[in-house]
């Protein structure tokens, strides 16, 4: 990517954010109150909240998930944030897309509760979330990649197209977008031996009093799980991670440079103020994808999707169940 590339795009991000671009659609005022609960689940199912967790082995690795909802149709396949386990998905979020979705959720190699070594290649990491998808016998499925679990998601539909149909990126970038990487205050919190739950707050949450408000309560109902976080990213594996993270992290390397490829139908989401990923990368995305449409949540940070759940959930269900053009 040439310096003037990078500063055409930079232009025309800011321009679509400040006017009216086709590919963005900025959730108006009307649903600026978050959800921050869900109430209980009336389909019969267990909820997030104790649905057990399996494991299996793949070429002698135990990979540790849990599901949700009915076995129908396409499988909703969820890859998982920076430092993040299957734990720390909203349980509101989750419950309200399973209702209508068959719904995945997992560990990748060395994270939490599945065994083996985390990868140091991004390469790698979309390989192991592939292997992980073959040995549950999936012959195609919609992935909703978070933060870290965005790269990993798109990395995957490049490297297998056929086996994705949608793909929705929520709270995640290009790895390198001019002008909108990450400041060193998040990147300082984000790797701090132990994050607190203020450092949670100031990273995934915007510094508002309503957003503030949505982030402990969704602290609050992750907790609810009894066995929640009774096993943590390693040290050696959120170290992985960011080895595989900067494989994107230059102009040469961004993934702005390759996503055109992506051929599914892509829904790219955020907040309208994420100090992890900058939004400005969600929309620089959205641009380079040729079939993606962009949605920008009001009053909100890097976990938007956990302070609008059920607003969240209605889209993520609305776009997977979508027609798929000719």
């Amino acid at each position: 990517m040439t310096s003037t590339r990078s500063t055409s795009l930079r232009q025309a991000v800011v321009a679509g954010l400040a006017g009216t671009a086709l590919l963005a659609v900025l959730i108006t005022s009307t649903t600026a109150n978050p959800t921050t609960s869900a109430e209980p689940s009336q389909t019969g199912f267990c909820d997030a909240a104790c649905v057990e967790t399996k494991t299996f082995d793949v070429d002698g690795v135990a990979y540790a998930y849990r599901t949700l909802g009915t076995p129908s149709g396409t499988p909703l396949v969820l890859l998982n944030r920076f430092r993040g386990t299957m734990d720390e998905w909203n349980p509101a979020f989750l419950d309200h897309v399973a209702a209508s979705r068959y719904v995945v959720i997992f560990d990748n190699i060395g994270v939490a509760r599945s065994g083996g070594e985390a990868r140091l290649r991004m390469a790698d990491w979309a390989r192991s979330a592939g292997a992980f998808i073959d040995g549950l016998g999936f012959k195609q499925v919609d992935l909703l990649g978070f933060s870290f679990g965005g790269l990993v998601a798109q990395e995957l539909t490049l490297q297998r197209p056929g086996l994705v149909r949608r793909l929705v990126i929520a709270g995640s970038g290009a790895g390198y977008v001019e002008g909108a990487n990450l400041n060193l205050m998040a990147i300082e919190v984000a790797t701090k031996p132990t994050n607190t739950d203020d450092d949670f707050l100031f990273l995934f949450f915007k510094d508002t009093q309503t957003s503030q408000a949505a982030g402990r309560a969704h602290l609050a109902r992750l907790r609810e799980r009894k066995d929640s976080f009774a096993r943590l990213v390693s040290e050696k594996t959120w170290k992985a991670m960011l080895a595989a993270a900067g494989d994107l992290g230059t102009p040469e390397t961004s993934l702005l440079n390759r996503v055109g490829a992506i051929r599914q139908p892509v829904l790219v989401a955020n907040g309208n103020e994420d100090v992890m990923i900058p939004t400005l990368q969600s929309y620089a995305l959205a641009q380079a994808i040729p079939n993606a449409r962009l949605i920008v949540y009001p009053d909100s940070g890097h976990a938007f999707l956990f302070q609008y759940p059920r607003e969240f959930g209605d889209e993520v269900i609305r776009f997977l169940g979508e027609e798929s053009q000719p």
